[in-house]
């Protein structure tokens, strides 16, 4: 089953940035990853809270899959810099729709 990363950054110091993007966009790719999106532009149609920064969506074949990139020893040193120098918000969604109602690509 596919799952799909959903990220939601508020960018606090810009440093980390180009390095993060030149090494882990690659990183993501050669592990199975599939940016659908990496944009700040995004619009609240619903709700009240204000969307931050950037959104970003990865596809990935398996929950495994995005776990071991995550988890990885090459991810480890521009993780820790993502995490120092912005706030993060990120989730694993399932690739499925437990109503059972609609044709997923899961």
């Amino acid at each position: 089953m596919k799952y799909y990363l959903i990220a939601e950054i508020e960018i606090t110091d810009q440093s980390w940035v180009p390095e993060y993007i030149k090494n882990a966009t690659g990183m993501v790719e050669r592990r199975g990853g599939k940016y659908l999106s990496r944009t700040p532009k995004v619009e609240r149609i619903e709700g009240e809270r204000k969307p931050t920064g950037i959104f970003v969506i990865v596809e990935w074949p398996s929950k495994e899959a995005a776990v071991a990139f995550y988890e990885s020893e090459e991810y480890r040193p521009y993780r820790q810099k993502r995490i120092a120098g912005a706030r993060n918000e990120f989730f694993l969604v399932a690739g499925e729709d437990i109503a059972k109602a609609a044709q997923t690509a899961g």
